[in-house]
Parts: structure tokens; sequence; C-alpha cells
């Protein structure tokens, strides 16, 4: 079974982008070795408005990963380097995560409502959060409002020196 891990930048007081969608905050970290940890992954996960700041950078896809976008108003034509899932996502990302054959993980990264509905409907594996030394006061919140609790499991955890401190959690069943 393949996990899904949400992976993402935060800031101390929960956000994961600031007003307008802003990222100029997060610090870059000198310690993380990129293609190592993006090595584990085989497919990235990303909801409609992620994929399009992605679209407007022109990097909608990342090496050695397909990437799969959630939308109902994105084209499949208009974007033939990924694909699109529409409806029925919990059960298109089920069998995501059912695939066998693959030592490789699914990286779900950013947004924040495509995140809270995997996690309710119980295909998150892990939380791997970079924690950001800013308080950014408004944004975009790491978890959208619910009525659902997860308790999670630690599982690592690396202070760098530039004050990000990288926190990795399991979703407990």
């Amino acid at each position: 079974m393949q996990r899904i891990r949400f992976s993402g930048a935060v800031s101390l007081d929960g956000f994961i982008a600031g007003p307008d969608h802003a990222a100029d905050w997060i610090v870059p970290d000198p310690e993380m070795d990129f293609a190592a940890w993006a090595g584990q992954f085989d497919t990235l996960l990303v909801g409609r408005r992620t994929f399009e700041i992605m679209a407007r950078a022109k990097r909608t896809t990342m090496p050695g990963m397909r990437t799969v976008v959630v939308s109902t108003t994105l084209q499949p034509a208009d974007h033939p380097e990924v694909t699109i899932l529409g409806e029925a996502v919990e059960d298109a990302v089920g069998a995501m995560r059912a695939r066998t054959g693959t030592e490789k993980d699914v990286l779900l990264f950013g947004g924040a409502g495509l995140f809270g509905r995997l996690l309710a409907a119980g295909l998150v594996d892990a939380v791997e959060v970079a924690v950001q030394p800013v308080l950014l006061g408004s944004g975009i919140p790491l978890q959208p409002a619910t009525p659902h609790r997860r308790a999670l499991r630690l599982t690592g955890h690396r202070v760098s020196a530039v004050g990000v401190v990288r926190l990795e959690y399991a979703v407990a069943s």
C-alpha cells in the first residue's frame, strides 16, 4: 500500500500560506536534501488552486513523479501533462493508495481544503510540516475548521540551524 503523506511549510501560528497565497515567508533550509526527499515519492497530488500557482510558475510537474490534480473545473485537454481527478475523489485516492508494486509514496502538497477532505476520509497516513520561524497573523490555515479530530503520533523531528523545525507524524487510525 502506498502512503499518502501531506507535506508543507507552516508558520508558527498555523498558516500554510499568507494573505493572497504569499509564500515569501518560507525560510530556505540549507540542511534539507530536497532531491533525496523528493525521491521518496512517485506521485504529486495537489488541489486546483495549488496547481494554478504551479502553472503560473510553469512548474506543473516534478522529475520522477506523475502529477495528479483534484479539480472539477480544469479540462484534461488543457493540461495533458497531468492527470485530473474530477468527481469521486475519495474513491480515486483510495485506489491510488491501494496500488501495489511501488516502494514510493504519494506526496499531498499544498491545498488545505484537499488535505482536510482527505484527512476526514481517513486517506492521509502522515503529516509532515516544516514549522517556519514566523508569525503571519492571517492567511490560509493548515487545517480548515472541521468537526473532525485526528490524533497524530510523532515519528520524527529535526531542528535546523536557520530555525526551521521539521515535524513528522503518523495519522493514528
